[in-house]
């Protein structure tokens, strides 16, 4: 679902007085409670698929801390909002899934509880950069999970029946199968094109087009910049073609149409390799294939990241100890990441997890490809200096409706940008906040 610059300089900078109600561990609340009766209780809410199994292996090794979970809807579908009025309620779970795109939200929200005196130990055994996900001026609010590397998965058989010989290594071979497809069958398409935002982030991260990034103490918002609109003209281009299919993200009419051969191909994140395994015809396994998604330049590679979680620590929980211990051993347990690798889809975090054996596992769906080599070859040439902003509940929405009406041809890309740029701008100064 990014550097020091992401979060501490981003942050820390521009929203320093927003975050002062961040600052320190607040008792009470009921996401955590504890007797010497009894262990620690502490509730977790999220929504990522095999969660569950990894609190269950947790609850089976400590018996000092019971960690319950209960899943909500994502975070983008109402889960955040539910959290955050929570929050706000004084009765909030003390962990939650939490996107890396919005910790800075619930940060300058005051929704979020330091827990740098547990967590400040753990930081050598997670990659530099996502650590600064989950720290801003020096406090650390949670502990990351995985990292969203995207990739090309698609149809091998398909492929071939349409004469693609290999998966398109750039944009620009993309867009001409994408062609080759249509023309033989108008009722086919290479790729969809959805209404989430973040996945579009990763289009747009992977092209070098940032959205956010601070000077002195002011936001500078850069949503409509030559760069953004270098993306946005490629892929109104191929809506203006007809080439692109235009199913919602992540909606079953995406997958029927995936499963009977109507759209071959996703670009998309680690995490999406489970979901269309578990979600198109199962008639299809073995057909499908993991690539690198195309790049710009052939000669000089860069790639996207379309997600990445942490688990957070909200304000109000009563044991921010046992959570952060607990935060922990999610990420780093062998068996934990194990879980979250074959269940979830993730691409770990920590460093001992990048040596976990079932990234090294033949995927059965995948003809028995190891799917994660490809994303292992991908993440060093990811640019981890993206930086997020503390409006992204808002920009994520406006943008997921503009690409809706996008790709309904009620609307163009270029004029979405533009759009959710001015409702960025008037939000950020709306929340008091400097742009420049």
């Amino acid at each position: 679902m990014t550097s020091r610059r992401m979060c501490a300089a981003g942050l820390a900078a521009a929203t320093l007085a927003a975050l002062t109600a961040c600052g320190g561990s607040t008792p009470g609340g009921s996401g955590g409670t504890g007797s010497a009766a009894g262990p620690v209780t502490l509730q977790f809410w999220g929504w990522a698929p095999g969660y569950q199994q990894s609190v269950a292996l947790f609850n089976k090794t400590h018996p000092d801390i019971r960690v319950t979970f209960q899943t909500t809807a994502s975070g983008a579908k109402g889960g955040y909002t539910k959290m955050l009025t929570a929050v706000k309620a004084g009765n909030a779970p003390c962990l939650a899934q939490v996107g890396y795109e919005t910790l800075p939200s619930f940060a300058a929200a005051g929704a979020l509880q330091d827990v740098s005196a547990y967590a400040d130990a753990a930081k050598p055994q997670f990659a530099a950069w996502t650590w600064n996900q989950v720290g801003i001026g020096g406090q650390v609010y949670g502990i990351p999970v995985d990292t969203a590397p995207m990739a090309l998965l698609y149809r091998k058989d398909l492929f071939a029946k349409y004469g693609i010989t290999a998966p398109p290594q750039t944009w620009a071979q993309y867009a001409a199968d994408a062609a080759r497809v249509h023309a033989a069958d108008p009722k086919v398409y290479l790729g969809d094109f959805g209404n989430d935002a973040y996945q579009y982030a990763g289009l747009a991260w992977q092209a070098g087009a940032k959205w956010f990034g601070t000077s002195g103490d002011a936001w500078q918002v850069s949503i409509d910049s030559p760069a953004n609109a270098k993306v946005a003209g490629y892929w109104q281009g191929l809506l203006a073609q007809h080439l692109l299919k235009a199913d919602p993200s992540y909606d079953a009419s995406l997958y029927k149409d995936m499963g009977d051969g109507t759209v071959l191909s996703d670009v998309n994140a680690v995490w999406d390799a489970p979901i269309i395994a578990s979600s198109v015809d199962k008639s299809t396994s073995g057909d499908w294939a993991v690539a690198p998604m195309p790049v710009w330049n052939a000669a000089d590679p860069v790639y996207g990241n379309d997600g990445g979680s942490a688990t957070a620590v909200l304000k109000g929980c009563a044991d921010p100890k046992a959570a952060t211990e607990f935060a922990v051993w999610m990420s780093t347990d062998a068996a934990s990441v194990s879980n979250l690798i074959k269940v979830t889809g993730i691409y770990p975090a920590a460093t001992s997890g990048l040596q976990n054996p079932q990234l090294n596992a033949p995927d059965a769906f995948y003809g028995n490809q190891v799917i994660y080599d490809v994303f292992r070859d991908e993440t060093p040439k990811i640019d981890t200096s993206w930086q997020w902003g503390p409006t992204m509940t808002q920009t994520s929405t406006d943008l997921g409706t503009g690409l809706g009406r996008a790709g309904s041809g009620s609307s163009t890309l270029p004029g979405v940008l533009g759009s959710v740029q001015s409702s960025t701008v008037a939000e950020l100064k709306n929340q008091g906040l400097s742009v420049g």
